[in-house]
């Protein structure tokens, strides 16, 4: 190598060196105190992308995980009182059977099961989650469950959806006028069970062309042997979409019917459901302006008469049954949310996982590296003082 007066070439190399040097344990410290390869887009641009969208993903679904946690809260709450509903129409329906006696005093077991009522009354306005009752009117509520990302980098975000499931015992209002003369003698918007029994005979339910349900909210409840069927009349409905309406559940619930349509302001519309049990059917059939509570029939129930006593067993088991599907409509949602929660806690623990494998330094190997890269700093010192 040529010596020269004004350019010292070994030195020159000598702090080339020592800046790569320089250069590498920089970079390698900056790893081991962040504990990451790649933390700015200049360490890897493409990486740094990548795991910076997926980053953004793991705080969604964390979010999401809250929403989740307080939905199941939420309806879990809505499920345990309704099971405590169930509970006490349970108890009511054994005072009413001891009401079918005659040598009871009907009077006390009515005083009980109006408390019996209040009760349920009251734990229908406690369930409730911050704000939130499930049990009272009928509003839908949405919990965010997911993030969805196309391979387009679009996102789209779902829900679960729960449905309110009223157990109130607020009565609706009764739409007048309702049910014209049936062969099983209904006239007009029913409310007792006991008005409605046709031994062996098949019940006729007609619809009387001066009803109008085309504002559509009116509800169509019929209970055969205390099993309900609801239909809600849309807006634009005629009388025999509502007739459609109701024969379609009937029939999708093994029941034999015959639908007679009617020419629209000029005929009523009959349906008729053919008792096939050979025995005795109660059927009950309201019609409301929408509302009401799953519950209303508990106001009605009054067992200080024989009669009454008759009908409220006839009721009871529809209002079990109605506490009883809340029950079950509560706890599907519950486990559907809580599968929901446990998909999206792991989906988060894999991308992080993957985040890790994409950013993460490997500090044994970083901290055998700052050894090296620490000698190799100390000889190019020295030789740097040498040229």
């Amino acid at each position: 190598m040529t010596n020269s007066l004004l350019t010292n070439t070994s030195a020159m190399v000598a702090l080339q060196n020592l800046r790569t040097v320089n250069k590498g344990l920089n970079m390698v410290q900056e790893q081991i105190s962040t504990g990451k390869k790649v933390s700015t887009a200049k360490d890897n641009a493409a990486i740094f992308a990548i795991s910076t969208v997926m980053q953004s993903d793991v705080k969604g679904f964390e979010a999401i995980n809250q929403s989740l946690n307080l939905g199941s809260a939420a309806v879990g709450v809505a499920r345990g009182a309704a099971e405590k509903v169930s509970e006490l129409l349970v108890d009511m329906k054994g005072l009413i059977v001891a009401a079918q006696e005659d040598n009871v005093d009907r009077t006390k077991i009515q005083t009980d099961i109006a408390q019996l009522r209040d009760q349920i009354d009251g734990i229908v306005d406690a369930a409730q989650f911050n704000g939130l009752n499930f049990l009272k009117g009928t509003d839908s509520t949405d919990f965010l469950a997911s993030l969805d990302r196309d391979s387009s980098g679009n996102v789209t975000a779902s829900a679960i959806t729960v449905d309110s499931f009223s157990l109130e015992t607020t009565a609706g209002t009764a739409v007048d006028s309702s049910l014209g003369a049936g062969a099983s003698g209904v006239n007009g918007n029913q409310n007792s069970a006991a008005q409605l029994v046709a031994n062996g005979n098949d019940f006729a339910l007609d619809i009387d062309q001066n009803y109008d349900p085309s504002a559509g909210g009116d509800v169509w409840e019929v209970r055969i042997d205390g099993r309900k069927f609801t239909y809600t009349a849309q807006v634009g409905d005629d009388l025999n979409d509502v007739g459609t309406g109701l024969n379609n559940l009937l029939t999708d619930a093994g029941y034999t019917t015959t639908l007679t349509a009617g020419t629209a302001g000029s005929a009523d519309v009959q349906l008729d459901i053919t008792n096939d049990t050979g025995g005795t059917v109660a059927y009950e059939v309201n019609v409301t302006d929408g509302t009401g509570g799953g519950l209303a029939n508990l106001n009605t129930l009054d067992v200080s008469t024989s009669a009454g006593a008759a009908d409220a067993l006839v009721k009871i088991e529809g209002l079990i049954q109605e506490s009883v599907d809340a029950s079950a409509e509560f706890g599907s949602a519950q486990k559907r949310i809580e599968i929901q929660n446990e998909f999206v806690s792991n989906l988060t623990d894999s991308l992080k996982t993957g985040i890790g494998a994409l950013t993460d330094a490997d500090l044994e190997a970083a901290s055998a590296r700052l050894q090296s890269l620490q000698v190799q700093q100390q000889l190019g010192i020295q030789a740097l003082s040498i040229a």
